[in-house]
């Protein structure tokens, strides 16, 4: 636990270490924030409810995944894959730690970061301007839970997509398809409520909707008794099953590792 703590501190300080890189991504989060705010409100001009949610519940929606975009990191993330391209890959297996462990331990540092200077400016930005709604204690203790299995829901995801680069000699195409289906079937491009009942409950059902709509669903207390329980065991199991996939995908990678150049 003291190795994967030493680690986790890495994560936060490497970020730390930009501090206007923050401040830029806070500023532009909070751009589009007021951007898709304003045309979910127009939505709501000829109706007061769409898939359960009224216009309080959408403009907090909007402000709190966009709080959240870095900090479970939706977006493409190529360090591992790079690692594997350049083949630094071989150092990291030469290490006495799980190539795996040590960037979930990175992950689970860098993302209290993000959540507090990139994430929680945006939205206290927007809870000026909007009518925002507010957990009760014990949904906004769920919400810390959820958004910390979320964290490791879309790690697992990543690790994943990345590790496609141990069989392809150009990964991009696969990270960009990759992000394309998580910010898609996650509730980061609309809310999963708005869809049609069978495609929202296959979005549900996926590990994807355990990254954004399911945090934001328990902040806005949509998910209550049986149902909260059954939503944050929904994505326990989706982030150990993707660590355990991914731990194959390495271990199946690493019988015979060949690096560029010899």
């Amino acid at each position: 636990m003291r190795l994967d703590w030493e680690i986790a501190k890495r994560g936060w300080r490497r970020y730390a270490a930009y501090p206007w890189a923050t401040v830029a991504g806070a500023f532009t989060n909070t751009i589009f924030g007021f951007l898709l705010a304003y045309i979910l409100l127009a939505v709501y001009r000829s109706r007061t409810d769409v898939g359960g949610f009224d216009a309080g519940d959408a403009v907090t929606y909007v402000w709190l995944s966009q709080s959240m975009i870095m900090t479970v990191y939706i977006f493409s993330w190529w360090e591992l894959a790079w690692r594997i391209r350049d083949g630094s890959i071989t150092t990291d297996l030469l290490r006495p730690l799980n190539p795996q462990r040590y960037w979930l331990a990175f992950d689970l540092g860098r993302a209290p970061y993000h959540f507090l200077f990139r994430g929680l400016p945006p939205f206290v930005l927007g809870a000026l301007v909007f009518d925002l709604r507010y957990p009760s204690p014990l949904d906004a203790l769920a919400f810390v839970l959820s958004l910390t299995l979320a964290v490791v829901v879309s790690f697992g995801f990543r690790f994943i997509y990345n590790s496609v680069a141990f069989w392809l000699l150009d990964f991009r195409g696969i990270i960009t398809l990759s992000t394309t289906i998580i910010v898609f079937f996650s509730g980061m491009a609309i809310p999963l409520r708005f869809m049609p009942p069978v495609l929202r409950d296959i979005c549900y059902a996926l590990p994807f909707g355990s990254v954004i709509q399911t945090p934001v669903d328990i902040w806005l207390g949509k998910r209550e008794g049986a149902a909260l329980l059954g939503m944050l065991a929904l994505q326990l199991f989706w982030a150990l099953a993707l660590l355990a996939i991914g731990q194959f995908v390495l271990q199946r990678a690493t019988r015979k590792v060949v690096v560029q150049g010899g």
